[in-house]
């Protein structure tokens, strides 16, 4: 060491990584011995756990202990005091383990200090009143633990913190005046705490802020009318804000803006629908009043909009039925008046709710659909001429008297004739229509349907032929069907049933799969319909042109997409999209579902693709609730709150970042296996990942990827992170351009998961991590 001035050393315990940069201060050997003690001391606190056992200065030099990965031992006990003593410690990444206790003050007095990262852990108490008051901290994420008080007023003293993430915790009170005067920050994520108080107005306006999530808190106050110009994501749902919503003149980037559940007043600001991007819009359970704005028109991007539960008035603008992305259209519990406008049925909305309103007239004809049976409900004024909504019937329009009876006459004379010749068709064709129904199955069909739809089950009947078929297994097949009329191309997937369900499992099938066809998620393939008789089950899906991802990830498969020969690669800029859009889809899933749902297939032969590479998660292994009758089955939904482990989500990552199929490896192992075992063997993580679409650009975020998808793999379930976590760490790392987001200045390096490679190591090159 006497010739080294700065060396970089990483310890992994699972996602615990200790980053120690040492570099000349002291005399060599003074410097050499006490970091060579207080890793031994570090060690002694610890008991000397297994992972650990080659912390000896009988073996070699300190500067030479290998990173040790414990992937399958989380690490339990409390943050030593020992740790302020490590001068030179420039990054703490303690995350994704079972650390308890408080958080020694003594590592608020770190003077190089610049990641501070136990997000993930059981720690309690308060944060080092003293935290970035000595070092320019730069990434400070704590979230998911138990602690309490304030955010440290000094966390950017330094000016150069890029994010704040301390989500799901117990911190209340006013926010640091600091933040307040940091232009530096991309993200600030706080949301579930109990803050208070107003927001620092400089933290609105901080140039390079893109995300800014506040929710669930008591925070108050009015929204400012400048924003930072960068900001795509405003999240302050469930606080106490109130005032009249800005004009969003600077809001020229904004994606999702979520104001729900606060004391927002006056009328929707007309500037508001001059944002090109938005994409979401939540404004419900607030006080809103007046109209809708005039130029709804110019929301082309908008797929989102709830305004529920406000007092809004005036009619439905029409312009409203000309927005080609809108999918969730929520305006109940208002007070809008008129009538439905009639082309808001050619919308593909996969969730409209207009009930308790003051509606009237008749629902248009193309909203007559069971999948809007709920929609209305609670409009006295309307009415449907169909009988698949919970409304009365219209009455029918009063024919005008005839003024001569002689016409009276002969247009009953006229009807008598028609039913006599009618009567003589009827009898012609009443004996094939009776050979035809004996030649029928007894069985008949039940056609129960989630989704606006423009077929019949017998456009589907008609179409289950070989030359349809598409796939087939062992529970059944599915089929390419162009439906009749509409020209709408959907995937019918036959679940065969080789003896009648029992009365038991018919009705949990019944009613899992209506649990299914409501869900309503851009990331979820959506089930349309379904067509059951005693002898198979039809699940109706929209079709996806791309077909499964498995197909364009692995070469073998490569070949048959489409049904032709194709070489296709997916880049990695796609590929992250699909992990990302997957994240969303099971997040939503396991999180914010109700009931929650576990998807028992994870895997990407279910992950289908659009035109777009758009993913969604398909096959929630309905047919193996069939196949298994009499076996102890278990339901795709949850029946409790519990940690639900995203295993397979994990597979897919590895085979997003590497390329390899899920059964890589010998007879006795598997990719999750090999990849963990790359890792423990501190091999280079850029050794692991397809050469095939492997850049400098990408390998930063590839890594990352990577090793999320070894962590979700761990063999111990509560080692695993949750879905969410899974998510909040995708969207962290994320590249800019995958969301069309534009962020000025460095991209935010947030979760540096397991660092293990004595080639990174030696290295000291953080885009290799």
């Amino acid at each position: 060491m006497s010739k080294i001035t700065s060396v970089f050393l990483s310890i992994c315990f699972s996602a615990l990584l200790l980053s120690l940069l040492l570099s000349h201060v002291k005399s060599q050997q003074q410097l050499y011995d006490e970091e060579e003690a207080i890793l031994l001391r570090l060690k002694q606190h610890w008991k000397n756990q297994p992972p650990l056992v080659q912390w000896t200065p009988l073996t070699s030099s300190h500067c030479t202990w290998p990173g040790i990965n414990c992937t399958n031992s989380s690490v339990t006990g409390t943050i030593p005091d020992e740790f302020g003593k490590l001068e030179k410690l420039s990054i703490l990444n303690l995350f994704f383990n079972q650390l308890s206790g408080e958080i020694p003050v003594s590592i608020a007095h770190l003077p190089v200090l610049k990641r501070f990262n136990l997000f993930s852990n059981n720690l309690s108490g308060a944060l080092p009143p003293e935290l970035g008051l000595y070092s320019e901290l730069e990434q400070f994420q704590v979230s998911s633990n138990r602690l309490s008080g304030r955010l440290p007023e000094p966390l950017c003293n330094g000016g150069k913190l890029v994010g704040v993430v301390a989500f799901d915790n117990n911190l209340n009170g006013e926010l640091p005046t600091s933040l307040g005067n940091c232009s530096s920050l991309l993200i600030v994520s706080i949301s579930r705490n109990a803050f208070s108080g107003n927001v620092p107005i400089g933290l609105w306006t901080a140039l390079n802020l893109t995300f800014l999530m506040l929710s669930d808190n008591k925070f108050a106050g009015e929204l400012p009318n400048e924003v930072s110009r960068n900001l795509a994501r405003l999240e302050i749902s469930n606080n106490e804000f109130s005032g009249k919503i800005p004009s969003g003149a600077s809001w020229s980037n904004l994606v999702v803006f979520n104001a729900s559940n606060n004391l927002f007043s006056g009328t929707i600001p007309q500037e508001l629908t001059a944002l090109p991007s938005l994409t979401t819009l939540l404004l419900d359970r607030n006080q809103l009043s007046g109209p809708l704005p005039s130029d709804i028109i110019s929301w082309k991007s908008l797929n989102t909009i709830n305004m529920s539960q406000n007092q809004l008035s005036g009619q439905l603008p029409d312009e409203i039925t000309s927005l080609p992305n809108l999918v969730v259209l929520d305006l109940s519990d208002n007070q809008i008046s008129g009538d439905i406008p009639p082309q808001l049925g050619s919308l593909k909305l996969n969730f409209l709710n207009l009930s308790s309103n003051h509606l009237t007239g008749e629902i248009p004809r193309l909203l007559e659909n069971a999948a809007y049976n709920t929609s209305f409900l609670n409009n006295p004024g309307l009415c449907t001429s169909s009988s698949l909504l919970n409304l009365h019937v219209c009455n029918s329009r009063p024919q005008k008297s005839s003024k001569n009876s002689t016409r009276l006459i002969a247009l009953i004379s006229s009807i008598l004739a028609a039913a006599f010749v009618l009567a003589l068709l009827l009898s012609f064709f009443v004996i094939r229509v009776h050979q035809k129904k004996k030649q029928r199955s007894n069985s008949t069909w039940k056609f129960t349907s989630f989704h606006k739809l423009s077929f019949t089950e017998s456009d589907i009947l008609s179409k289950l032929t070989e030359s349809n078929l598409i796939g087939s297994g062992g529970s059944g097949k599915v089929y390419r069907v162009l439906t009749n009329g509409s020209g709408l191309i959907v995937a019918v997937k036959r679940i065969w049933n080789d003896r009648k369900l029992d009365q038991k499992l018919e009705k949990e099938f019944q009613a899992e799969v209506e649990i299914l066809g409501k869900i309503r998620h851009l990331n979820i393939v959506k089930l349309l319909c379904c067509i059951c008789n005693d002898d198979s089950k039809l699940l109706v899906y929209e079709y996806m042109d791309k077909r499964s991802l498995d197909r364009w990830l692995h070469t073998k498969k490569r070949r048959n997409v489409s049904g032709s020969v194709c070489h296709a690669v997916l880049n990695w800029p796609t590929r992250f999209r699909i992990a990302v859009g997957v994240a969303q889809g099971l997040s939503y899933l396991h999180h914010d579902c109700l009931p929650r749902i576990v998807h028992r297939d994870v895997k990407s032969s279910n992950i289908l693709l659009d035109s777009s590479f758009n993913a969604k998660i398909a096959d929630f292994g309905l047919a193996r609730m069939l196949i298994k009758q009499g076996e102890a089955t278990v339901s795709a939904v949850a029946g409790s709150f519990g940690y639900i482990a995203p295993g397979n989500f994990g597979v897919v990552l590895l085979e997003l970042t590497t390329g390899k199929e899920a059964n890589f490896g010998d007879e006795n192992s598997c990719l999750a296996d090999w990849a963990w075992h790359h890792m423990s063997e501190g091999s280079a993580v850029v050794d692991a990942l397809d050469k095939e679409i492997v850049e400098p650009s990408y390998l930063g975020e590839m890594s990352i990827v990577f090793k999320l998808g070894v962590k979700c793999t761990s063999k111990m379930p509560s080692a695993r992170p949750s879905m969410s976590e899974a998510l909040q760490i995708l969207l962290q790392c994320s590249r800019p351009q995958v969301f069309e987001v534009k962020i000025m200045g460095r991209e935010y390096d947030v979760a540096p998961l397991l660092k293990s490679s004595k080639r990174e190591q030696s290295s000291g090159n953080d885009e290799n991590e």
